[in-house]
């Protein structure tokens, strides 16, 4: 499915250093510039192509008419959409880096943000979610981790629990602005201010920060000279590991491949089910759509606190446990805000929700650059991302087809919830691969590769 110069290091790219560099103080490494430039992309690329999603939900419904079938069909489609591209180019970034893919995705994204407000027709939302999905499978996920992947090693955890962080703040600021927006002037201002916001923050950070590799600019991932950095780098991680170019087939014929594959599958059905459905699960119980989106902002606000704490020993511990131990709380705190009327509990258990639900991406990133190394992420996790997004585009679909049927969330959720619990039997089995090349070699390899 790639070609076999896809996995290639960076170093033939070309040198460049982003204008931000030229006055960054020298005795701060680069990388947290970076770690801070991709968490200021994703907040509003993911508050638009992700929380956006689910506060656009219900006023399409009522302003048009449509079914929550319906409705919820075009986001899924929509996840499936950026999966698959995500996937198509997965391979290509790690070869030429992602700088143009993600500036074509950022226009498209933009545009396409301001085309919702204009829909009229059913097939005319689907044919804009189409565009927004291009431009988001091009611009996020596989690219914004493969940059991350590349600057840090021994700090990787640590360093993509801040650029992550914008995810989850594109939940707490866009979401609410969102909301406000629609109840002055419905999805007509709303949507083209959100489109407008992309393209004004994203290309200026993408050129005047981001670098894809740290050896553009003569630098070493994490700022450490590579034999210094390989024998900071647990068993789990190490060089060998880091260096393998894998095909795709060949990560394919592992266990492990398949165990991140299925387990992140399943819990983003879930989890995605439930986010999409969030706002119009509790507009009711909290009585205005504002009070619901505050409801989705708790959830997010809780992945920021969650993620910077895990952040700061992720790198140190079993990955796998971990992972485990997210997917179970995330499971328990579905069923317990079905089960609960009390508002001031509600937005305890969202919050609750929101500890796990950016650290569960941040795992299926994380697990992935471990056990298949750096120089390969981009085609390797493009597939696990397509599986992931799929699972992303049914959740919503499958939730709102059952809420349709039933007349509530209470079985669509608890499934959800029976599913995420499952999940976490299956990532147990993604176990490290063992690398083909000894760790000697692969330090001189990475020195080498560093110009060192």
């Amino acid at each position: 499915m790639t070609s076999p110069d896809a996995s290639e290091p960076a170093t033939h790219l070309p040198r460049r250093v982003p204008p931000l560099a030229r006055v960054f103080p020298q005795s701060i490494f680069y990388g947290w510039a970076i770690a801070v430039g991709v968490g200021t992309l994703m907040l509003v690329v993911a508050g638009i192509g992700y929380y956006g999603l689910a506060v656009f939900l219900k006023p399409l419904q009522e302003q048009h008419g449509w079914s929550n079938s319906a409705v919820s069909g075009a986001v899924s489609m929509y996840f499936l959409t950026s999966g698959v591209t995500a996937a198509f180019f997965g391979p290509r970034v790690d070869k030429h880096g992602p700088m143009g893919f993600m500036t074509v995705g950022f226009l498209l994204v933009g545009g396409g943000a301001m085309l919702v407000g204009f829909v009229q027709e059913l097939w005319q939302l689907y044919a804009v979610y189409f565009l927004l999905a291009f431009g988001f499978g091009m611009s996020s996920n596989v690219a914004v981790n493969a940059i991350m992947t590349r600057w840090f090693m021994v700090r990787r955890a640590r360093a993509m629990s801040v650029s992550s962080t914008g995810i989850s703040l594109g939940g707490v600021i866009l979401a609410p602005l969102a909301a406000t927006l629609i109840d002055r002037g419905g999805l007509e201002l709303a949507a083209p201010v959100m489109g407008l916001l992309v393209l004004a923050v994203t290309l200026p950070v993408l050129w005047g920060m981001i670098a894809f590799d740290p050896r553009q600019m003569g630098l070493h991932p994490d700022g450490i000279d590579p034999a210094i950095s390989l024998a900071q780098t647990s068993a789990r991680m190490d060089a060998g590991s880091q260096l393998r170019r894998w095909t795709r087939s060949e990560a394919m014929r592992t266990t492990s491949f398949w165990a991140v594959l299925l387990a992140f599958t399943m819990v983003l059905i879930s989890q995605t089910g439930f986010v999409i459905h969030q706002v119009s699960f509790l507009e009711e119980r909290l009585g205005s759509r504002n009070a619901a989106a505050l409801a989705l902002s708790t959830t997010a606000a809780g992945s920021i606190i969650a993620r910077l704490i895990v952040g700061l020993f992720a790198d140190a511990i079993d990955k796998r446990w971990l992972t485990v131990v997210l997917f179970a709380v995330q499971a328990s705190a579905v069923l317990l805000v079905l089960r609960t009327e009390n508002v001031a509990a509600t937005y305890a258990l969202t919050l609750t929700f929101g500890f796990t639900i950016g650290n569960i991406y941040m795992m299926q990133s994380l697990l992935v650059s471990e056990i298949f190394g750096m120089v390969s992420f981009g085609a390797v996790f493009g597939i696990v991302a397509l599986a992931g997004q799929a699972g992303s585009g049914l959740g919503p679909f499958v939730v709102g087809f059952l809420e349709d049927r039933t007349g509530s969330y209470d079985a669509p959720f608890t499934i959800a919830a029976l599913v995420t619990y499952a999940a976490a039997f299956v990532v147990l089995q993604a176990r490290p691969v063992t690398p083909i090349e000894p760790a000697s070699e692969s330090s001189e390899h990475l020195n080498t590769a560093a110009g060192g």
